[in-house]
């Protein structure tokens, strides 16, 4: 059993910023030399998320309009009364996608649809630099 751990870092744009990153984590896959396993990818922050889409401007637009419906922007978050900030809805959409995911690795190629990508969502309402944390265990 092998582990291959890295950081991996990298600026967003604020809010609503999508960013593809499956060449990035397929690019450490390969650097691991693991053939057979499975990929943790872990976003270190409470604002951020990470997940799976079909990468195209349609799915990107139906999924920021998503955010929108399920935690608005405009609504009064006791998270923004107590801290006076703006970004009480970022905390929210985040905790719902979630901050890591888990993919299988089989002969040194991440397992995924056709259409699917890895995406990193950044939710707060300023550009940030993150860190996303990688661990790959395999063979």
């Amino acid at each position: 059993m092998q582990i291959y751990k890295q950081k991996l870092k990298f600026n967003s744009n604020g809010e609503n910023d999508i960013i593809n990153i499956t060449e990035l984590i397929e690019l450490e896959v390969s650097k691991s030399k693991i053939n057979d396993g499975i990929i943790n990818l872990f976003v270190i922050g409470s604002t951020a998320a990470i997940t799976t889409i079909e990468y195209e401007s349609g799915c990107i637009t139906d999924f920021r309009n998503m955010l929108e419906r399920i935690a608005p922007k405009d609504l009064e978050y006791k998270h923004e009364l107590r801290w006076h900030d703006d970004n009480g809805h970022s905390h929210l959409r985040a905790s719902l996608l979630g901050p890591n995911l888990t993919i299988p690795i089989e002969n040194t190629q991440l397992i995924l649809g056709t259409w699917q990508q890895i995406i990193f969502v950044e939710l707060d309402t300023q550009s940030r630099n993150r860190i996303l944390d990688l661990t790959i265990i395999g063979k």
